[in-house]
């Protein structure tokens, strides 16, 4: 299949060999972290961050072809993440961003992940967990985790330093608006209050790790890359601001893949699903893909979708079920579509779904899309069309 910026060969044009699944392109994962990396100033790192199953790519896997496109430091979100990753041989940097227990921040440490911290009685805490290095967050205008207060977080800097088996490894915040355009300038606000406050620790500490940007960041404005980036959706090839992948060189690395398990007359009056919310108003096909929202495929998509079989958009019609959901073929539908494979999201002929338009369709972020597919879903991965190894698919120890 020929290929172009933003588009993904699927991994087979055959039947789906499960009744859902969601093929993964690791080369394409690598080609756009390598995108993203030419994007850098020399110096400056690219974090991958994997957190929630690899954005619902699956951590592992992702996490070997970020490697491998460039990316020198992995990111996740609490403990048991880190664990898996040090489980499969990860052994690379591996920030973890998010709140711990007392028990999550032992099992960190003991796993060797950098730790964030805004308080001193959190840095009084790795102390006591057995040391280990840490990450001052300043909250610059997110308003979560973080302290407000420039000189706080240079008070908790100075602690990590004074204290025995602490080691001051990095300082951070987290953009609010980086990915909305016109967001009344909040944006270069937030870098401002950062930029001032992490060139007066510089000066004492000239080796500090300074990081920001998430990919919307990065992609935006090169003053907010600092000594390293973040990035998260654009390494999977999803675009930041909701737009068309393509449009900055990324390449979607996923594919919602089922197949038509039935196909059945409805006649005008008969309906599809649950409370009839689709009554035929002409004689058609109606056809049954065997997901729903069990799978992730949310029960708000119906009526509100599309789906490609042979390489044509039909629309998914009735309720969406648990289970399943239902197509409207038209009247030229028939036995002979039984068992076509069906894409949700990704490429079929010369059709393609990508997942900021289901996004825009549920008028949310296409973050939420592929991180709502389910442990159901079962996750294949390839290499441009050609099965990837088993050991990577499986989340086997093994490195990138």
């Amino acid at each position: 299949m020929a290929e172009r910026a933003g588009e993904t060969p699927a991994a087979s044009e055959g039947p789906a060999a499960e009744r859902v699944q969601a093929s993964v392109n690791v080369a394409a994962i690598e080609r756009n972290c390598a995108r993203l990396r030419a994007g850098l100033a020399d110096g400056t790192q690219l974090c991958a961050v994997v957190k929630a199953d690899g954005y619902g790519h699956g951590a592992v896997a992702s996490s070997r072809a970020a490697l491998a496109g460039g990316a020198d430091w992995l990111a996740v979100a609490g403990s048991r993440e880190l664990c898996e990753l040090r489980a499969a041989g990860l052994e690379v940097p591996i920030l973890v961003m998010g709140a711990l227990t007392q028990g999550e921040l032992a099992d960190t440490l003991a796993a060797r992940g950098d730790v964030v911290v805004w308080a001193e009685r959190q840095v009084a805490a790795v102390a006591a967990a057995g040391g280990g290095r840490v990450h001052v967050k300043l909250d610059s205008g997110m308003g979560r985790l973080g302290t407000r207060h420039p000189e706080e977080a240079s008070a908790v800097a100075d602690a990590a330093d004074r204290t025995p088996g602490v080691e001051l490894a990095g300082a951070m915040t987290h953009f609010a608006t980086a990915d909305e355009l016109d967001d009344d300038g909040f944006f270069s606000v937030q870098l401002r209050v950062f930029e001032r406050w992490v060139a007066a620790l510089k000066q004492t500490r000239p080796g500090l790790l300074v990081h920001a940007a998430n990919s919307a960041a990065m992609l935006r404005d090169t003053a907010a890359q600092f000594d390293m980036v973040r990035c998260g959706i654009a390494i999977y090839g999803m675009d930041p601001f909701g737009e068309d992948p393509a449009e900055r060189g990324l390449e979607p690395a996923l594919e919602l893949r089922s197949y038509l398990a039935d196909v059945k007359d409805c006649s005008a009056g008969e309906s599809a699903g649950y409370g009839r919310r689709f009554v035929a108003e002409r004689d058609t096909v109606v056809g049954v893909l065997p997901l729903g929202y069990g799978d992730g495929w949310r029960r708000n998509l119906t009526n509100a979708c599309d789906v490609l079989i042979g390489g044509v958009r039909y629309p998914l019609v009735g309720t969406i079920s648990m289970d399943s959901v239902t197509v409207d073929l038209g009247p030229d539908g028939g036995e002979s579509l039984l068992g076509e494979p069906a894409v949700l999201i990704g490429l079929q002929g010369s059709g393609r779904i990508t997942a900021e338009e289901i996004a825009r369709r549920l008028e949310t972020i296409n973050y939420e899309i592929t991180c709502g597919l389910t442990p159901r879903v079962t996750r294949v991965y390839h290499r441009d069309g050609a099965p990837e190894a088993a050991r990577a698919a499986a989340n086997e120890p093994g490195s990138a």
